[in-house]
């Protein structure tokens, strides 16, 4: 067995509260004008990029040079390139990057580095969504691979028995979400205050969730004497002020090239009624050039209800919502990203985690609910380079 353990997921009942809540319950939105669905791909040319290091040029412990050379990592990206040598020297970092750019392992190189190497070293990794935190769990157990350092995996939807377990260990090593580690730091299970080394993962995401007062308690209660890694799509005000109250001279990575929204061509789908609207999915879906689609509808029991309306007309069907266990959720991105399910109906929330780069369509049955959320939405469409389609169904 590796050195490295993490948590096992169970399919209990109880989750984070305000995950489970969010996209459960029908919400007045605003108001967005149909013709802003309406656009033409504009893809940003992506510029030549020569690094400055291979992997192998990093100076980290032979352990993460054998576990990088095993996943096959030989050139790093560019938030790579230029995030690691400063993680490494011990600075701060904002890093702004769309997801998809490698920054898991951006951060996950030098704070497994100072763990192999410092014993007092402990890190807290701190993601918006389960599914997030999994993933970059699942990228931190394989590059610090016979480290040994324990680790906890801290997230609604699954049980308190084995991250309690977890926890007991004395884990060097805590990733999460915000709600449940707040839950654990007012149950006394978790103690902070000799974490040196934080990551916040998707700062914007996590502060358009309503998660900025639990972040700042979070914060308020780590190391004053610690390295930090703050990575952002954007760079709100919100997200300014966090990292400057939060942060120490910060050096800034900045590789994002354009908006997502940019890779994907936008278009609005008119419907007369209930089963007009159905029929249109249905036509849609069955086109060939739709190979991989997400669908978004407003609650939890609407994503269930669609999700069995399309297996019952004989579509490769899924749904994803706050309602379901963790390791449901799990097993239906698992098979989505396998492409054996090729539709996943989701609620907003659930959504948010997904990351998945050959995703063709997104298809908002139900509008989002302001154009923040929208762009959100469509953006998981025409990642990787590639060009991306969205519809939205708008009432004739």
């Amino acid at each position: 067995m590796s050195s490295y353990k993490y948590s096992v997921y169970n399919s209990a009942k109880r989750g984070n509260s305000r995950n489970n809540n969010r996209g459960g319950n029908k919400r007045r939105g605003e108001y967005i004008n149909p013709a802003k669905f309406v656009a033409i791909a504009k893809p940003t040319q992506s510029q030549d990029y020569t690094p400055k290091h291979s992997f192998a040029d990093f100076a980290v412990d032979p352990v993460i040079h054998r576990n990088l050379s095993a996943k096959g990592f030989v050139t790093p990206s560019p938030i790579q390139d230029q995030t690691i040598p400063l993680g490494l020297a011990g600075r701060d970092v904002i890093g702004i990057a769309n997801t998809g750019t490698g920054k898991t392992a951006a951060f996950a190189v030098p704070v497994i580095q100072a763990l192999i190497t410092n014993r007092d070293a402990k890190a807290l990794i701190v993601a918006p969504t389960r599914e997030l935190a999994q993933q970059i769990e699942d990228e931190c157990r394989s590059i610090g691979r016979g480290g040994g350092f324990t680790g906890a995996v801290l997230i609604g939807g699954t049980g308190m028995g084995s991250q309690l377990r977890d926890l007991r260990a004395r884990p060097r090593l805590v990733i999460g979400t915000p709600g449940r580690i707040k839950d654990h730091m007012e149950r006394g299970t978790l103690k902070l205050d000799s974490f040196n080394l934080v990551v916040l993962d998707e700062v914007d995401r996590m502060l358009d969730m309503g998660f900025l007062p639990d972040v700042s308690f979070i914060l308020k209660a780590l190391s004053p004497n610690r390295q930090s890694f703050f990575f952002s799509a954007t760079m709100a005000p919100t997200v300014q002020g966090l990292i400057r109250t939060f942060s120490n001279d910060p050096e800034t990575v900045s590789v994002k090239s354009g908006e997502s929204s940019d890779h994907v061509n936008q278009d609005i789908v008119r419907y007369a009624g209930t089963h007009d609207k159905m029929d249109k999915l249905h036509d849609i879906l069955i086109k060939e050039e739709v190979a991989k689609v997400i669908v978004f509808d407003e609650t939890q029991r609407s994503v269930e209800r669609l999700s069995n309306e399309l297996i019952a007309r004989g579509f490769a069907a899924d749904a994803i919502h706050g309602g379901k266990s963790q390791g449901q959720r799990q097993r239906a991105l698992d098979s989505f990203k396998a492409s054996k399910t090729k539709v996943l109906v989701a609620t907003d929330v659930a959504a948010r985690g997904i990351d998945v780069v050959d995703i063709t369509h997104v298809i908002n049955y139900t509008q989002p609910q302001s154009y923040q959320d929208y762009v959100h939405r469509i953006g998981r469409a025409g990642r990787a380079g590639r060009v991306g389609h969205a519809l939205t169904f708008v009432t004739h």
